[in-house]
């Protein structure tokens, strides 16, 4: 069975506040690779971590959030205890908060400045490697769908003539692709909800307002305002996994509608390569196999690459510890941010090791560890082993009287993975 210990949860302070840290238990430092005598586990066990973004969750609606990611968690279980590789938990999973009319990702996602919908997703397959993203796309309801057939494909090696095949389509190319690979298409109006909707026009006639202003310093300068405000925390809700599969593979993906009244073609994070996902199974160079999803500002995340810093990070001994580090000091701190006044932006981690159990029974512990992070108000996350009965879930938000942007909270859990040795 597995056993969730949960960390004492962290709420940060302020950046430029010094930070006293509560001690993490150290884990085993005899982590393995190898089975022992080279023999198969029966069973490793899986575990899926979702999000339904980092943004602002309200009261109101935080039963609908959590409710969406239990569902995500169970269907990338029911997906791992059927046999399924880690990728394709995690693209089920995606499917399912892709689906949920609450989240800003496929059905339901904000509107452009043309009133069309336009989604960006990518996936990662910590075994292989291999990566698939599309940007932009339009008339596809689950666009993580997309970016996994791109990397199947890419994975069945090149083309005709010795063409090299696309791991990252975007627009009306991406959409043909799609079509053209048995994937159907859905059109924008489908797509777009009543809330969404709604976002839309009232979004549009606070924009027409601020056209009639005059151009005067001052009346620039509220412009700038309102935009910050309609593209604050409070509209960066993403939605991503991360899973480990019976193999002890891991894999992330993520998805979006990108932010409101965003300029039509603009590509946020969730397909940049490094900057939305990152998977990678352990090898001799990383003890620790990882697996990292990120939400919040596109433009922030993609500047500093957080999905992969985050991952490297993860190598280092205390995981908490490391991932407090990457958030203050690539992110938060981070010189390609310097002229922003506030980064927006949250993160799910998990990294697992194997260690073999030195007792007569031959048994081998799966050690996982499950972190999130986040400098926006609120995060929601759910998370589940292939042995629990059911999904948890839990909205992190930064503490009263922080800002945004300028501190953070970081909270996590170990997961003990047991199998028998054949």
């Amino acid at each position: 069975m597995i056993g969730l210990s949960s960390y004492a949860g962290v709420m940060e302070s302020p950046m430029n506040s010094a930070v006293e840290q509560q001690p993490v238990s150290p884990l085993d430092n005899t982590w393995k690779q190898e089975t022992i005598n080279n023999q198969k586990p029966r069973s490793v066990g899986g575990f899926v971590l979702v999000h339904a973004g980092a943004g602002y969750h309200s009261e109101s609606k935080a039963k609908e959030y959590k409710h969406v990611c239990k569902r995500a968690c169970q269907r990338a279980v029911d997906q791992l205890k059927a046999g399924a590789l880690a990728v394709e938990a995690v693209a089920a999973a995606l499917v399912e908060l892709e689906d949920s009319p609450f989240t800003n990702a496929g059905t339901g996602s904000n509107l452009n400045l043309s009133g069309e919908i336009e989604c960006d997703a990518s996936i990662m397959d910590g075994k292989s490697l291999h990566f698939g993203a599309v940007g932009a796309i339009g008339g596809i309801r689950n666009p993580v769908l997309v970016a996994n057939r791109l990397l199947s494909e890419a994975q069945k090696g090149k083309l005709s003539a010795g063409r090299i095949p696309p791991c990252f389509l975007v627009g009306r190319g991406a959409h043909d692709w799609a079509v053209s690979h048995g994937i159907p298409p859905c059109p924008s109006d489908k797509m777009a909800t009543k809330f969404s909707l709604s976002a839309y026009k009232r979004n549009k006639r606070k924009m027409e307002l601020a056209e009639k202003m005059d151009t005067g310093h001052n009346q620039t300068k509220k412009r700038r305002q309102s935009s910050e405000n309609e593209n604050g925390s409070g509209c960066l809700d993403t939605v991503g996994a991360v899973v480990v599969d019976l193999e002890g593979n891991v894999a992330a993906a993520v998805s979006s509608g990108g932010l409101a009244m965003k300029h039509p073609g603009r590509v946020g994070q969730a397909a940049h390569y490094g900057c939305g996902c990152w998977a990678e199974n352990a090898c001799n160079m990383n003890p620790y196999s990882t697996a990292v999803s990120t939400s919040g500002c596109g433009e922030h995340l993609i500047r500093t690459m957080l999905a992969r810093e985050c991952s490297a990070a993860m190598q280092s001994e205390d995981a908490h510890q490391a991932l407090l580090e990457a958030m203050q000091n690539k992110f938060i701190s981070s010189p390609f941010l310097a002229s922003e006044d506030r980064v927006l932006g949250g993160v799910i981690v998990l990294r697992c090791c194997t260690c073999v159990d030195a007792q007569p029974s031959q048994s081998i512990q799966g050690i996982l560890e499950f972190l999130w992070s986040h400098t926006t108000e609120s995060m929601c996350v759910g998370y589940m082993s292939a042995q629990d009965s059911k999904a948890k879930t839990h909205i992190s938000r930064l503490p009263a009287g922080t800002v945004p942007g300028q501190s953070l909270a970081i909270e996590g859990g170990v997961c003990r993975l047991m199998a028998v040795v054949e």
